[in-house]
């Protein structure tokens, strides 16, 4: 444990255009930066000059906000800072600091002072107050909310059979969210070091954010809703650019489709059975002996007229590319990669080899600009034959302990001591490990939109930190076909759109082991809500396509993706909502009843937008559950039936329904059935409203593929329910250029 030394007393002050600077008695120096109103940052220097500026920093630059009107108050015992929403205070005797609201209630108190340790660990430590409730932190395993653990952030590749105490994962983002009845904020702990988060279990009322290096920095998002700190994460972090309509639609997968006459095979089932599908996705097997950017001839002697027959039968193709370049002199990639000096070095200045699928491997610098530009220009070996979309694996980065053609595995990764970035810059890999699979991704993200300016790329990545929305969306990585694994696919989802990442999913009936049929049904039922959707598993499992099962079985897997091709004019504009504010699409109910207690540990009911609450069935032979229905009119999706809540009531769930309510005001925009997101009209488009209460909804429509809807070419619908003389109104008004085909619009009022 290392010695860790406190700031001080504080012996001056001072205030510029931007932040309050604040001077202990031994020279160690904190800013206090007010981003917005509501976002403010925290920075500690304790020789007193603060570290410059990375060029891979995640987090929007202070000079990049517009100044924030504050005032600073130093007479008595503290030092105030207030804007419009918050207050921030620091005691001059001790140091430590807290936040407030506009009405005085504190938060994120320190319990100690800044600290530094000479070996170069910081920490932060915070009280915990009476009644918060945990949340984000991340890719993590478990239930809802996260009190009373430690987590680590280290993007990590777990062992076989990962489990609810799993730690570290894939995906390293180190922000949380705290709720409390009439308070909601977050933090992100701006460190790429290994760090950690002690949720209460060392000391049962105190929370301490830990890092091996860097600096004691972090920002503060007040809400004091759940969805206002999110927001403010988008404006810090980014938002998600909105993908292509199609990566919205059923995809499959499978490590072990060998050859391109498996996919034909593979289309003709999907279209024969009426079975929705949109992508295929082509894991490691396709590439020649594992080389990154190749295609084997023999498996697949013709990519372009492959992708092309897929596509006249409306499917894409996403490939797979991992970060490990076989060390090979033949191999043009790794020709050109020791050419130009892309690959990462050791500290002795040899390129740092590791054993990954190709055996012997080396891997590329994402740190720095020119090789990410690069590795994005690499692609074109798969786009110019028609390849849509880019799947990054292996990317925490793992390294296997021998070669795998000798049974190698193991979950190593490269020297800590390794050298990364550019010249100006360079540190280790100590510092930026969490930031490999994120700058893969981004490699991935910016080379698609230069080989194809004219189309929105698809990345989907399994290592991330915080800000991957801007590039790519997530998988939880290699889970297991268990019934415990479904059960917390939805706590894990839930927490990552805490953590301002809403395309996210898990593999539908579980990657590892046997899933049975009852599972598949139920695990469908949900993933058919799941932002990312795609059924995935792996070389040597059975099959699991929804026929391999019996007809009982396809046909409700049919029945539960109808459901999300009908439902995809409401999700895209979930898609549009987190573009805009940051807004998780998979939401725990918290989040729209934040000030109901008995929503804050409820892991097993989530809400898809605002209108929609799921309750899926999580446990073998179920058919029925408790179902939880916060204040307000629900209506059931699949009956109408009316409930009012705050309530508790017993849901009927036979194999062919998962319990699916809807809030009364709301109007869920719905589309034609359909097998594949398609180019044909959305006709009809069916308005479903119901009644009994009032609310909004904004239906968001573009052409779903191009980046026209930057240059003006969208168009909202805004659809207000309202209760005029005993009756539900709907009225509706558009904006934007966008003119959608003609088509025939239904309204379906459910209730009146």
């Amino acid at each position: 444990m290392p010695t860790f030394q406190s700031l001080g007393s504080l012996s001056a002050h001072e205030q510029n255009q931007r932040a309050l600077i604040v001077t202990d008695v031994n020279g160690a120096k904190v800013a206090v930066t007010p981003l917005t109103a509501q976002l403010v940052r925290v920075r500690l220097a304790p020789s007193g000059q603060f570290a410059p500026r990375r060029s891979w920093d995640v987090a929007k630059a202070d000079e990049d906000f517009a100044p924030v009107n504050f005032q600073v108050e130093g007479q008595g015992a503290e030092i105030v800072l207030r804007t419009a929403k918050v207050g921030v205070r620091m005691q001059k005797a001790s140091g430590r600091l807290s936040f407030e609201d506009a009405n005085g209630q504190a938060f994120a108190a320190d319990a100690v002072a800044l600290q530094w340790a000479e070996s170069g660990e910081v920490r932060v430590e915070k009280y915990m107050a009476a009644g918060e409730n945990f949340y984000g932190f991340g890719e993590r395993g478990g239930l809802l909310e996260k009190t009373g653990r430690r987590y680590t952030n280290w993007t990590s590749d777990p062992p076989f059979g990962h489990n609810v105490g799993t730690d570290p994962m894939y995906i390293a983002i180190p922000i949380f969210l705290s709720v409390r009845p009439g308070l909601a904020y977050g933090v992100f702990f701006h460190n790429t070091f290994r760090s950690a988060f002690d949720v209460g279990l060392a000391e049962p009322d105190k929370l301490a954010l830990e890092a091996d290096g860097g600096e004691a920095d972090y920002y503060i998002a007040y809400g004091p809703t759940p969805a206002e700190v999110l927001a403010q994460w988008a404006q810090l972090l980014g938002a998600m650019p909105l993908p292509p309509k199609w990566a919205l639609g059923h995809q499959q997968s499978r490590w072990g489709y060998k050859t391109a006459d498996e996919f034909r095979v593979l289309a003709e089932e999907y279209r024969s059975r009426d079975l929705p599908c949109d992508a295929f996705h082509l894991d490691i097997d396709y590439m020649r002996g594992y080389r990154v950017f190749t295609w084997d001839n023999a498996r697949h002697p013709d990519p372009a007229g492959l992708m092309a027959e897929l596509r006249q039968k409306n499917f894409r193709a996403v490939t797979i590319i991992d970060p490990g370049v076989k060390a090979d002199d033949e191999y043009h990639v790794y020709q050109a990669g020791l050419e130009k000096d892309y690959f990462i070095r050791k500290a002795d200045g040899e390129v740092a080899h590791g054993y990954v699928w190709p055996d012997d491997s080396v891997f590329a610098d994402f740190m720095r600009p020119e090789v990410r530009a690069w590795w994005g220009s690499l692609q074109s070996a798969l786009t110019n034959v028609g390849v849509s979309g880019i799947w990054n694996d292996m990317n925490e980065p793992v390294v296997f302990n021998k070669p795998f053609s000798q049974g190698g595995g193991g979950a190593g990764t490269l020297p800590l001591d390794a050298v990364q970035g550019p010249a100006e810059e360079r540190t280790t890999h100590a510092e930026v490990h969490n930031l490999f699979g994120l700058n893969m991704a981004r490699a991935s993200y910016e080379g698609q939109r230069q080989l194809r300016p004219n189309e929105r790329p698809f990345v989907l990545t399994r290592s991330a930190y915080a800000g991957i929305q801007r590039w790519s969306a997530c998988w939880m990585g290699d889970n297991s076909s268990w019934w415990e694994h479904l059960e917390m696919s939805l706590p894990q989802l839930v927490n990552m759109g805490l953590s301002g990442v809403a395309f996210v999913g898990v593999d539908i009936g579980g990657f590892f082991d046997r899933c049975s049929p009852e599972l598949m049904v139920r695990w469908a039922q949900f993933g058919a809500l799941m932002p990312f959707c795609r059924n995935h598993a792996c070389n040597g499992t059975p099959y699991q396509e929804p026929w391999r099962f019996g007809p009982e079985v396809e046909a409700h897997y049919r029945a539960a993706m109808k459901l999300r091709y009908r439902l995809l004019p409401y999700i895209y504009s979930l898609f549009w909502q987190a573009n805009q504010t940051g807004a998780p699409i998979l939401r725990p109910l918290f989040y729209h009843f934040p000030d109901d207690a008995a929503t804050y540990k409820l892991h097993d009911q989530v809400m898809l937008g605002p209108a929609l609450m799921a309750a899926p069935i999580l446990r073998p032979g179920q058919t029925h559950r408790a179902v939880y229905l916060p204040e307000g009119i629900w209506y059931d999706w699949h009956t109408g039936e009316k409930f009012t809540g705050p309530a508790h009531i017993l849901a009927h769930a036979p194999l062919e329904k998962m319990p699916l309510y809807a809030r009364a005001g709301s109007v869920v925009p719905l589309g034609p059935e359909m097998n594949y997101t398609g180019e044909k009209p959305l006709s009809p488009l069916t308005l479903r409203v119901f009644a009994g209460a009032e609310g909004d909804f904004d239906l968001y429509e573009d052409d779903g593929l191009t980046f026209a809807h930057e240059k003006g070419e969208w168009c909202v619908t805004h659809l207000a329910v309202r209760l005029e003389a005993g009756k539900t109104v709907l009225h509706q008004t558009r904006t934007g250029n966008f003119e959608p085909p003609e088509r025939q619009t239904v309204i379906e009022m459910i209730g009146q």
